[in-house]
């Protein structure tokens, strides 16, 4: 556990007591705060209070007196659409609001690191596909090289559940825009920026919204290295906007695709492999076809990203080069679960959105693609130039008509659920399909989340196996 600095003796108000608003109260009594909590779910209430937590009401004015600060889970809306209710009132009393990740990074240096050899370092991921993947790779290629790290945030621990850091460590945070959006204090010291989608609109009142919030990881707290994918408009613009000049340095430019030769640094992936160039000569390359564990062209651009951050902190090429050889991939993106009869089985529920489902669906050939759920703002219609290597479609979930419409010619059928989906797959599919599910859609209609969306097909496929 990380104590929260600067709150003795402080009354502190946590609203929501999920995981992360729990380890928020316990971090913040841990410094000395005295603690209020409220979440509006009666049953969360009760647990929390059985739990020792002092539960206040603060729906009501009079419990205000006296409360220094508000901290909000992340899921809680605290502008659009509409603030909720408590965080409101925070506004109208003038009291600050803020979040786990504005604590973590006011509260993680301490005095201990004056007898430390190597300070400790934060290297934060944000953007809209390929973070967690990205948050993940660069933990172990740390691990791999012997380099204490630790990994949390969006994925795995919550910031301040994580131990305070020792000599030398690197923690490596996922970041998602509800996180980065509200946190008073962002400052790390290598900050990744990953690509750009259209993503929780109703959430940013707009794309907007959802780049500034991405936005503010670069923006408070100036990173001495930023790691920008510029395979979009706002990655440019962002890069644009912290760069002294093309031949700055601080700012590394990544992409899968485009060749970057006239920048002080570069890392990119063309034809699968990958280059890093340094004032406009290249200066090592990692050929990134066969390594399993990152296929496709959106698995490259992670691994620029990831290779750019761990060079920034002066790891050398071949043991990013090695480390990349034995890295599984993560759970739900474009993991392979099994192969049967020659076709080959590949998990990538994570793609909730049209964009990270075109990203699978141009990493294989021969595909009979499962897609579904509860569809987006926007559809799949998106979808339709990347459709080449579909030999079949198979429908599921609320939005499987309106899918069917948007699929141009692709061969399809409406299979309304994934036993349907897969069994039908299973029985046409040839040696050398690959069966992808990347759903380009929220599970919500017929899962809690795309993680169990996921565990259901890769039971599924694992009972083929007999």
């Amino acid at each position: 556990m990380i104590p929260v600095q600067g709150v003795e003796n402080q009354t502190i108000a946590v609203l929501g007591l999920g995981r992360s608003g729990r380890a928020t109260a316990a971090a913040l009594a841990a410094g000395g705060a005295h603690v209020v909590a409220w979440d509006d779910g009666a049953d969360t209430r009760e647990q929390a209070e059985q739990q020792g937590l002092r539960i206040l009401d603060l729906t009501r004015d009079a419990h205000w007196e006296g409360i220094s600060a508000l901290i909000t889970s992340p899921g809680i809306p605290h502008l659009y659409p509409k603030p909720h209710p408590v965080i409101a009132k925070a506004y109208e009393l003038g009291i600050p609001v803020d979040n786990d990740i504005g604590l973590f990074f006011r509260s993680f240096a301490t005095r201990d690191w004056e007898s430390y050899d190597t300070t400790p370092r934060v290297i934060a991921i944000t953007g809209s596909n390929g973070k967690s993947t990205t948050t993940a790779l660069i933990h172990h290629i740390l691990r791999e090289a012997g380099r204490p790290t630790q990994i949390g945030g969006n994925i795995g621990t919550g910031v301040l559940s994580l131990d305070p850091a020792h000599d030398g460590e690197v923690v490596v945070l996922e970041l998602s825009s509800y996180q980065t959006d509200l946190a008073r204090a962002l400052t790390p010291d290598i900050a990744v920026f990953t690509n750009l989608s259209p993503d929780h609109l109703d959430r940013h009142g707009g794309p907007g919204g959802y780049f500034a919030a991405k936005r503010r990881l670069f923006a408070e707290g100036g990173p001495d290295r930023a790691v920008i994918g510029v395979d979009e408009i706002e990655g440019r613009y962002l890069a644009d906007q912290l760069a002294m000049a093309p031949s700055d340095d601080r700012v590394i430019r990544i992409s899968s695709g485009l060749k970057l030769e006239r920048f002080g640094w570069s890392v990119f992936a063309r034809k699968g492999y990958l280059a890093e160039y340094r004032k406009g000569r290249q200066v090592a390359a990692i050929d990134l076809r066969d390594i399993k564990g990152l296929p496709g062209e959106h698995n490259h651009q992670n691994a620029c990203a990831a290779y750019a951050a761990t060079r920034a902190l002066g790891l050398a090429p071949r043991e990013i080069e090695r480390a990349f050889h034995s890295f599984e991939g993560l759970p739900h993106r474009s993991q392979t679960v099994a192969e049967i009869g020659g076709v080959a089985w590949v998990n990538d529920s994570k793609a909730t959105n049209a964009d990270a489902a075109a990203k699978a669906l141009t990493a294989f050939r021969n595909i009979r693609w499962i897609a579904g759920g509860l569809g987006k703002e926007g559809g799949i219609a998106a979808l339709q130039p990347h459709l080449g290597h579909v030999t079949k479609a198979y429908l599921i979930g609320h939005s499987a008509r309106d899918f069917a419409l948007e699929i141009g010619q692709t061969p399809y059928e409406i299979a309304e659920t994934m036993e349907q989906a897969v069994a039908h797959a299973a029985a046409e599919a040839q040696p050398g399909d690959t069966v992808l599910l990347a759903p380009a859609a929220a599970s919500f209609d017929q899962y809690p989340n795309f993680e169990k969306r996921g565990e259901h097909f890769i039971a599924l496929v694992r009972a083929l196996q007999g």
